[in-house]
């Protein structure tokens, strides 16, 4: 099956949807980004270019998408964040919005609802797992945040003694405290 547009073009179907996904904070700058096409944004200046021209027409419009350097772009932004999800200029808005939503929802239950700069810090390892899990080089994934969070959730338990910080070590001793005495 081959789809038209308007213009006449021909368009073959295909599942790399997605051209990037980035998390930016209120200034503008990266805080996580991936880039699936190496036609799009071939090189870290193009993108971080692109980033700041993105961020300079978002942060502080109303809306929820924009068209830019022939990308389409969904956005959200929390607190200090912006979240943002690209697609090609004839890519349906609403399958990019539903990655955006995954993504967006991921990092909320990853970061127990405390969508912050500080917070999403502490836990990079994590996001950039949820990123992972969402979306493998343009081909979405999975876009149920649950499942999302539950493959990309890391677990101390499966760490060894040895490698565990010393928060994480009260904190599971902590759990294993709370537990017995429930028992």
């Amino acid at each position: 099956m081959v789809y038209t547009t308007m213009e006449g073009a021909l368009f073959e179907p295909t599942l790399y949807i997605v051209k990037g996904m980035c998390i930016l904070d209120n200034d503008g700058n990266r805080v996580l980004a991936k880039y699936y096409d190496k036609d799009v944004l071939p090189t870290p200046k193009e993108q971080k270019a692109f980033e700041k021209n993105l961020f300079n027409k978002t942060h502080r419009a109303n809306s929820e998408i924009i068209i830019l350097d022939g990308l389409t772009c969904v956005y959200k932004s929390n607190v200090d964040l912006f979240f943002y999800v690209m697609g090609s200029s004839h890519e349906n808005e609403l399958i990019l919005q539903s990655v955006l939503n995954a993504l967006y929802e991921s990092v909320s239950i990853l970061l127990r609802r405390n969508v912050e700069k500080r917070i999403l810090m502490d836990s990079l390892d994590a996001v950039m797992l949820a990123f992972d899990e969402i979306c493998d080089r343009g081909v979405i994934l999975d876009s149920d945040p649950t499942s999302i969070v539950g493959r990309a959730a890391l677990r101390t338990e499966d760490v060894p003694l040895g490698e565990q910080t010393v928060v994480q070590v009260l904190q599971s001793a902590k759990e294993q405290l709370k537990w017995s005495l429930l028992k």
